[in-house]
């Protein structure tokens, strides 16, 4: 009987398929050595900007600090309030691991690179297990050029991790439905529980994924059996993970209230009128948009044609759609029309990678339609804007600031902080960090601080920071001898704060502000008494 414990089990000979964008040789080159082609294909672009991204989108830096704070104090996270936060602990402790070996500011970074190149395996096991090799080599080399995923794949947030884990689940699913067996089911049921633990948004696939086997299967008393087992097998983190919360905290669901009810207070703090219903029309198109701007429009206009044909003529695959389009259509709902939740690029991944599989199926649409010229021009088409796409979109974002890079910067390539804010990070870094002496940090609406604070490196008990507790008390004890303040910061709007020209008063502790710096950051030292 074959493994079902890991992704590369999916990959055995299996049945032909039954559609195919190009016909298939009569035998396939070794999967082995596909494989390995593939992981190359998809390790090279991101070794090209591994060296330049930095630590900025999908809570990086604060990431990397939890994962500091559990390595000094190994243990196993029971809740939201054990060091976990509103992020999944697996994510903590595979970082925490790394940290050991890696130093911190990469640590995250080579979990997230590790795991998004890993990521071609499951995908070529899924796409290949339905239409073929070939249609498995082009999904995993359009993956490879998915200008999002590079900047997922080499910071240190947990959507590139988490995504393996999904795409592992996806390929175990589909291998337990097709051939109709107990253990690819296991598997993926054991593979979803791992997926739980690193992000929220993968529990909406236990229900999701459970219900599949009861849909279009004319034996339904397997099913059914089918059904509720891979449900009750996807319980165990859950269920334990939501005791520890509801004994900490009241409330099993605490950290996805958490979640809840941040977005909830980002929305509402947008404003309304017309503001408003701008952020619902966005609300409405962003999935759609976020597949055809990162996925590039040829790849993602063939997935999406691929997809319509699958369902119109493969019913065993209508779960593949459904996975993709269910919970697409939920955070939609909320966005748009609840308006209570706030899109971003990195939350889609999950959903707009499962185009990627129909991408083959969809050129044969089109040759069929149109005729096979057309294919072909299509074909290039898409491979020249999958490639010259995310190049441009990397350049122009790279180590640049201004309103459009900003607002593109989240999806693109390159990922890297505003200027000013490192070129200060760097001097802290050797004028304090390195030489023993402590900060006060101002806190930022737009959380810099925690991106400067990262990059400082300075331990806790040499900081003393506006967004803690007991500022005032932390800030007379330590007495720092710099000072950071950010425009439009909490600092200034505190009581015991005066700022006049280029001195600040903090009580009755004087800061003068140094030159060399560039606005929004302000670095102050501390004057002595004479």
């Amino acid at each position: 009987m074959t493994s079902a414990s890991s992704p590369v089990s999916a990959v055995s000979p299996g049945p032909e398929p039954l559609l195919s964008a190009v016909p298939e040789p009569e035998r396939e080159p070794s999967p082995r050595l596909l494989l390995g082609l593939l992981l190359v294909a998809a390790l090279v672009p991101r070794l090209v900007v591994f060296p330049v991204n930095e630590n900025l989108y999908g809570d990086a830096v604060v990431r990397t600090e939890l994962a500091e704070r559990w390595l000094k104090e190994p243990r196993l996270i029971r809740s939201f309030g054990d060091g976990a936060q509103q992020f999944g602990p697996l994510h903590l402790y595979m970082v925490g691991a790394v940290l050991k070996a890696v130093d911190r500011e990469h640590a995250g970074r080579a979990v997230s690179l590790l795991f998004g190149v890993l990521s071609v395996v499951p995908l070529f096991a899924l796409t290949r297990r339905y239409w073929g090799w070939r249609a498995g080599v082009w999904a995993c080399l359009a993956f490879s050029a998915w200008g999002l995923h590079l900047q997922l794949s080499t910071t240190a947030a947990s959507e590139a991790v988490a995504l393996f884990f999904m795409l592992w689940v996806f390929a175990l699913f589909a291998q337990a439905l097709e051939e109709n067996r107990f253990g690819p089911l296991f598997g993926a049921a054991m593979v979803l529980n791992l997926a739980c633990a690193l992000r929220y948004d993968a529990w909406m696939y236990v229900p999701l994924l459970a219900v599949m086997p009861l849909l279009w299967r004319k034996d339904k008393v397997a099913g059914v059996t089918m059904a509720v087992a891979f449900g009750l097998l996807c319980l165990p983190f859950p269920l334990w993970w939501m005791q520890g919360n509801e004994l900490a905290h009241g409330d099993p669901l605490y950290p996805i209230s958490y979640i809840d009810e941040f977005h909830r207070g980002w929305v509402a703090s947008s404003g309304g009128g017309g503001k408003g219903l701008w952020m619902r029309v966005q609300g409405l198109g962003f999935w759609p948009a976020m597949a055809l701007f990162t996925l590039t429009p040829g790849v993602a206009l063939l997935g999406m044609a691929g997809m319509w044909k699958a369902w119109r003529e493969r019913l065993e695959l209508r779960w593949l759609v459904l996975a993709a389009l269910i919970p697409a259509a939920y955070y939609t709902f909320r966005a748009a029309v609840l308006f209570n939740f706030v899109p971003l690029g990195r939350f889609t991944v999950t959903q707009v990678v499962l185009l990627l599989p129909f991408v083959a199926l969809g050129a044969q649409a089109c040759a069929r339609a149109w005729g096979e010229r057309a294919r072909q021009v299509v074909a290039g088409g898409s491979i020249a804007l999958a490639v010259v796409m995310p190049v441009t979109l990397g350049v122009s974002t790279f180590r640049a600031d201004g309103r459009w890079r900003d607002a593109l910067r989240p999806v693109s390539p390159t990922s890297t902080n505003p200027q000013p804010l490192m070129q200060a990070a760097r001097w802290l870094k050797a004028e304090v960090t390195e030489k023993g002496k402590s900060l006060v940090l101002d806190s930022d609406d737009r959380y810099l601080d925690l991106q400067l604070g990262f990059f400082v490196g300075l331990p806790d008990e040499r900081v003393v920071r506006m967004r803690w507790p007991e500022f005032r008390q932390r800030f007379e004890q330590a007495q720092p001898e710099f000072l950071v303040r950010f425009d439009g910061g909490a600092l200034t709007r505190e009581p015991s704060v005066k700022l006049e020209g280029r001195t600040l008063m903090l009580g009755d502790v004087l800061y003068v502000e140094q030159d060399g710096f560039s606005a929004p950051v302000h670095v102050y030292l501390r004057k002595q008494a004479q």
